[in-house]
């Protein structure tokens, strides 16, 4: 295991861990080469909160798998804890989109709290140390691109963890940024020009693309409209 002097940010590479979970052990982020991976902790396991976070991971873990992504949960509780929490999920709990799926995706058995303080998950409180409930966007060449904290009171919102992905990876594909609200299907919006070349040459584009420019700085289209890769 890596020893850091800080949390990981947003542009660094995901620290490196060996763990035991409850799909067997795993070598983080390695075994994950070539996916993106989000990688989220939770205070502790048979709580209320986070047993809707994992039932509702579970019901939408196709939908990540869709967009080349991988699911890792993690708490500072045992395996044992872990599998016998995850056989009462399944058993007995109803929830929204949860209506007893497997939860197929492993979850981090870290009892001695080493891998949440490697990635600055731990969150004390008064005589405890739990997980905070974090979560780590990781793309697929092992680089964290974005980082959320919640509360512990307040549970994810996975609509949002999900949108935040498409964006990363529209993002990624096109070399656009997205506006504020963005979904997927909306417009996105034309990366600003850096010289007067690029200025002349975004008058231009404005004008035989498609593309809504409001002004030289803000520029609007269709990601579809788009070629990869077009800054």
């Amino acid at each position: 295991m890596e020893n850091v002097s800080r949390i990981p940010l947003i542009g660094d590479k995901a620290p490196e861990f060996s763990a035991v979970t409850t799909n067997g052990n795993i070598n983080f982020p390695q075994d994950y080469s070539g996916k993106w991976v989000i990688l989220f902790s939770h205070p502790a396991d048979f709580t209320p909160v986070c047993t809707t976070e994992i039932a509702t991971f579970a019901a939408m873990h196709d939908e990540f798998k869709a967009l080349n992504c991988e699911l890792v949960g993690l708490s500072v509780d045992s395996n044992s804890s872990h599998l016998a929490w995850i056989k009462e999920i399944e058993d007995k709990i109803s929830f929204h989109r949860y209506q007893g799926q497997k939860i197929e995706f492993p979850i981090i058995a870290d009892l001695k709290g080493e891998i949440a303080a490697l990635y600055g998950m731990l969150c004390p409180e008064k005589n405890e140390v739990h997980a905070c409930r974090s979560v780590f966007f990781i793309d697929s060449s092992g680089i964290i691109r974005a980082i959320i904290y919640y509360p512990q009171t307040t549970g994810r919102n996975f609509a949002e963890i999900k949108r935040v992905l498409q964006a990363m990876q529209t993002t990624d594909k096109y070399g656009i940024a997205t506006p504020a609200d963005w979904n997927v299907g909306d417009d996105v919006l034309i990366s600003a020009p850096k010289t007067k070349r690029e200025l002349d040459e975004r008058i231009e584009y404005g004008k035989t693309s498609g593309a809504i420019c409001n002004d030289w700085f803000f520029c609007t289209q269709k990601a579809e409209n788009m070629s990869a890769r077009n800054k």
